[in-house]
């Protein structure tokens, strides 16, 4: 049996995606012949994410993980040396590509020690094929030693069950300048169709018209499920779970091109310059005219990804290691 000590320090951070792939993996990962010990430091108060981010990773962390076989990082954040194996899991490289987009802390704190982390792990855990090429150009990793395995979406993100009414397009994201909320207000003024956001206030000074605040996954895929379009044209991100979310619940799907949301999409979404609001504008007016083509389409390449699979990948880099 292995004995891995895994980082759930995102689940009192935030209900993102860094919370979903951990609640998938752990989910997935329950009932092998694998020991986990969640591992984690605090609360989510300010005093505790600067302990975690400057002692508790380098310091506390490995010294929990003493007597395992290996140490699984969920996000960049980890230590640069253990006793044991560690892996570390990269979901994008937005701090390092588009430092400006994150507020002056997180610049700080996770740009001073991303690279150093990835480096010293034994293995990085790419969520994209995107973010492998990130992760070798900008942090200098090679390219062997980082292993693509993605993110999954939940059974509850599924075409069957209540759907909100009405006739409006969903954007999902924390309120922050990456999600690139202004542009998506403009687009759906443009069409003429309400806009209704759903996400945690970030920083950055957005806001945005139609926000309904954080909701539970229930009444999200609901909200899916009833959206004329879901709109993610993100100026940045390493996966992007909300595009397969979407898919798994029968929507149309406008996202950016030219990045992470264009691989993962696989074809099945309408790519649009996400600098341009005009395009997107004119994104939401294709998707809803291929409503069927689309909705058959996204389910079928929401189904490739599966949290089983995830964690069969992550098991075997975990035994490869000990």
């Amino acid at each position: 049996m292995i004995r891995a000590g895994v980082d759930v320090s995102p689940l009192v951070q935030t209900r993102a995606g860094t919370a979903r792939h951990v609640n998938g993996l752990l989910g997935a990962l329950a009932g092998r012949d694998v020991e986990v010990t969640p591992l984690s430091f605090g609360g989510s108060g300010r005093v505790a994410s600067v302990a975690r981010d400057t002692w508790w990773y380098y310091v506390g962390l490995p010294r929990a993980a003493r007597g395992l076989d290996v140490l699984h990082c969920t996000t960049f954040r980890g230590p640069v040396r253990a006793s044991v194996p560690v892996t570390v899991t990269l979901h994008d490289l937005g701090l390092i590509r588009h430092p400006e987009l994150f507020p002056r802390w997180h610049r700080w704190s996770g740009r001073a020690g991303i690279g150093r982390v990835a480096r010293a792990a034994d293995r990085v855990l790419a969520v994209s094929e995107f973010t492998k090429r990130e992760a070798v150009e900008l942090l200098g990793v090679t390219a062997e030693r980082v292993t693509v395995i993605g993110n999954a979406v939940e059974p509850l993100f599924s075409p069957d069950g209540p759907a909100t009414p009405g006739d409006y397009v969903l954007a999902v994201g924390t309120l922050e300048p990456r999600k690139n909320l202004r542009r998506i207000a403009e687009a759906a003024s443009r069409v003429g169709v309400e806009l209704r956001v759903v996400g945690a206030r970030g920083w950055g000074g957005v806001d945005t018209p139609g926000w309904v605040g954080e909701i539970t996954d229930a009444e999200l895929a609901a909200l899916y499920r009833g959206a004329r379009v879901f709109v993610f044209p993100s100026l940045y991100e390493g996966f992007g779970i909300p595009v397969l979310e979407a898919m798994a619940s029968g929507t149309p799907v406008v996202t950016s091109c030219g990045g992470a949301t264009e691989e993962i999409a696989g074809g099945a979404a309408v790519l649009v310059d996400p600098l341009d609001a005009e395009a997107i504008a004119a994104g939401i007016e294709d998707a809803s005219s291929r409503r069927e083509e689309l909705l058959a389409l996204g389910l079928e390449r929401a189904q490739a990804y599966t949290w089983n699979s995830v964690a069969d990948a992550v098991e075997g880099v975990w035994r490869e290691l000990a």
